[in-house]
């Protein structure tokens, strides 16, 4: 596979972390032969073009003007930055997309700039707990969902949309495309909420009225299994949180009323509903997510 559709016979990977460099990884292994050109730091480039990750290491300017798709995988901040930039430098028809994990302010500040390139917004919903080009694994978006969230005036026919409809099945992910303020309220249940419930767990832990021997020593894996999101670094969160800032509190908000809903039924019958509904759903997820590696 020479070419990943009309004109896109070269890509930039601007951000070669875990995520940017699993994508460069995942375009070999669906059998791209096109070079990868890397921007990053000098640090990064060189541990990428040592794993075979990125064909060159170029600055922004260098890479973007040579492409047909232009991959931004840094932190939010600095992706909303560049926009500018990637529009100013890219050649006419040239297709943009992002990993960014909230859409909503990435895709209007992209509608604002964006005339002669194509952007359309995206994030893959997967991971590890480790970070960095050292980590990235071709498999990283098999079976995992992959949200595309268009410009308002994109249509799923659109071929920008459509050519990375196409791309994102060739690695292996499954594409949902829906509009960037859905996403964010999605993600902020589906993604954040669980982190900030794991940060909170953890914190509260170390707020408690008891010795932290006896909280580290009288534990099984429960325990373990909800603090291992409270791992994750706040640098890689800050962003996240104060881009999505309404969806977030919305969720907070649900899961606060639903442990005083839960506090208020300790030691009534009532309380057997409650692990019914929460059972479930977590079956359905479970199965959900099986379904989808088996397809």
């Amino acid at each position: 596979m020479n070419s990943l559709g009309t004109g896109m016979n070269a890509v930039t990977i601007a951000g070669v972390g875990l995520i940017g460099g699993s994508f460069a990884l995942a375009l070999r292994k669906a059998g791209f032969q096109g070079p990868i050109y890397g921007v990053s730091s000098p640090a990064t480039i060189a541990r990428a073009l040592a794993a075979g990750v990125i064909s060159e290491g170029l600055p922004l300017k260098e890479a973007i003007s040579r492409s047909g798709l232009v991959y931004l995988a840094q932190p939010i901040a600095r992706i909303i930055e560049i926009l500018p930039e990637v529009e100013r430098w890219a050649a006419p028809g040239t297709v943009v997309t992002d990993a960014g994990s909230t859409k909503q302010i990435i895709v209007q500040r992209a509608a604002e700039v964006f005339h002669k390139a194509h952007f359309v917004g995206g994030h893959p919903m997967a991971g590890k707990e480790s970070r960095g080009v050292a980590s990235a694994d071709a498999d990283l978006f098999c079976g995992r969902a992959y949200v595309l969230t268009p410009l308002p005036e994109q249509t799923i026919s659109a071929p920008p949309v459509g050519n990375l409809l196409d791309l994102v099945r060739k690695i292996g992910a499954r594409p949902v495309v829906i509009d960037a303020a859905t996403h964010d309220r999605v993600v902020a249940y589906t993604s954040h909420l669980p982190q900030l419930a794991s940060t909170a767990l953890a914190a509260a832990l170390t707020g408690c009225n008891l010795s932290k021997d006896s909280l580290l020593t009288i534990t099984g894996p429960g325990l373990r299994d909800q603090t291992r999101l409270a791992l994750s670094p706040f640098d890689v969160w800050q962003d996240i949180l104060s881009t999505n800032i309404d969806g977030v509190r919305e969720a907070l908000s649900t899961y606060i009323d639903e442990l005083g809903r839960i506090r208020e039924l300790i030691g009534s019958p009532e309380m057997r509903e409650a692990f019914k509904r929460a059972e479930t759903f977590a079956q359905e997820l479970r199965q959900g997510r099986k379904e989808c590696y088996e397809k």
